[in-house]
């Protein structure tokens, strides 16, 4: 896993290492299991300080994406489509997806707009599916 900080970004670096790391979980590249630098470690690697990682991994603890033990250190916790979600997750995410969608609607994407690029995104995470809607989505 390769992670890329904008330090000239408005977004937190915590966040951001955050981000990529869930992203990371999302398309495979850390399966469960997976381990995750030391906070240390990870942040001498990105020359931050190791309570910023700390912030992220926290977070991600929080989420249910990764579990932390003094001895093992940080690992990935579950792949995605490996059950159903933590308690409280879904109504956690869907408020955050309400922010995203009253943003789009606010600087006039439309409805059609926001679903192929939502469909385009979800495909990105997903392997390809045989389903006519993917295939759609995929259209130009």
């Amino acid at each position: 896993m390769r992670l890329t900080l904008d330090l000239d970004s408005e977004i937190p670096i915590y966040q951001q290492i955050r981000d990529q790391i869930v992203t990371a979980i999302a398309v495979g590249e850390l399966p469960a299991d997976s381990p995750l630098p030391s906070t240390r470690q990870l942040g001498a690697d990105l020359a931050v300080n190791f309570h910023t990682v700390n912030k992220a991994y926290d977070l991600l603890r929080r989420e249910g994406l990764i579990r932390v033990n003094r001895k093992s250190g940080a690992v990935v916790r579950r792949d995605p489509g490996s059950g159903p979600p933590e308690p409280g997750i879904a109504d956690a995410w869907q408020e955050r997806l309400r922010i995203l969608l009253a943003e789009a609607v606010a600087q006039g994407l439309t409805t059609e707009e926001v679903l192929r690029r939502s469909g385009l995104l979800l495909d990105s995470f997903n392997p390809p599916s045989a389903t006519p809607e993917a295939a759609e989505r995929k259209a130009p």
